[in-house]
């Protein structure tokens, strides 16, 4: 099955990202792909929604499976196909604007080509939107298939860690069903041990997994969690001191908390407070 949309290039275009084409395969074992360097002049992200697939980089053949994806540059070879006994579903998406390069090299997408997403719903639910927008009206709505667009690379560059032999959807999985009740429970105090048995692992292992899949230590979610809360209870609860915030926050020593919130926001809690309290004036030192 191809369902597939191809738009009008705009040679000059006033957009930072802008879909050139953009579509969805599945029950299509045919799927084959081969171009040549130079032989295309747009970025490409295929993601594969579950069946396999093989991408053929330097002569080396990867097989991708469900919530990989591989990502080109313009004027690079490419060679993909479907698994004729296990054919992929897969979502696709061709795009282009001034400056693209500069801003993936600069988040380092340069440096692989084959990449898993942490949560591929939020990107998949993305490009729905997006290849919808397309079907329907095409470029009669470009600032709104420009925006879509972005939040489809957006939501990929947010995603996306680079696929490593041997690595596994399903580990990554058991952090991720985790991370809701971890924000939860981010105010008590953090018990490695709890964690690791609710993810059936050890307590090393689930450091290692939680780091590959989230990017971030556990302690760094759930210092963010922490900041979080306090930055919203700094504003909601207007006649609360700062020890009542950093406490109910999981910080019992207000200057850890005042050096935490300094680390991620640059400012104090208190300075915070006053700048975007409504109504608020933040004081000129």
């Amino acid at each position: 099955m191809e369902r597939q949309i191809h738009l009008l290039t705009l040679p000059q275009s006033p957009y930072f990202c802008m879909p050139e084409s953009i579509g969805h395969y599945y029950d299509y074992p045919e799927h084959h792909v081969y171009r040549s360097k130079d032989a295309i002049n747009s970025f490409n992200i295929h993601y594969v929604l579950s069946g396999k697939g093989y991408v053929e980089v330097q002569g080396e053949i990867h097989t991708l499976s469900a919530g990989h994806a591989v990502l080109y540059f313009p004027r690079q070879e490419q060679h993909y196909y479907s698994s004729k006994d296990d054919p992929w579903n897969i979502r696709w998406f061709h795009f282009y604007g001034d400056g693209m390069r500069d801003y993936l090299v600069q988040q380092g997408m340069h440096l692989s080509q084959l990449w898993t997403l942490r949560q591929p719903q939020l990107w998949e639910q993305a490009h729905e939107e997006l290849l919808a927008e397309a079907e329907e009206r095409r470029m009669l709505r470009p600032v709104r298939l420009s925006a879509l667009a972005y939040q489809l690379l957006a939501l990929f560059l947010e995603q996306a860690v680079p696929l490593r032999k041997g690595s596994s959807g399903t580990a990554g999985s058991r952090i991720l069903e985790l991370l809701p009740e971890m924000q939860q429970q981010a105010t008590e105090p953090f018990e490695l041990q709890k964690w690791a048995e609710l993810a059936g692992v050890s307590p090393h292992y689930f450091c290692k997994l939680f780091r590959s899949t989230m990017e971030m230590t556990p302690v760094a979610f759930i210092t963010r969690c922490r900041l979080q809360m306090a930055k919203q209870w700094l504003l909601d609860r207007k006649t609360a001191s700062i020890g009542d915030i950093a406490k109910e926050a999981g910080y019992p020593s207000v200057s850890y908390f005042n050096k935490r919130f300094m680390e991620h926001e640059g400012m104090t809690p208190t300075d915070y407070r006053q700048l975007y309290a409504i109504g608020g004036v933040a004081r000129r030192r």
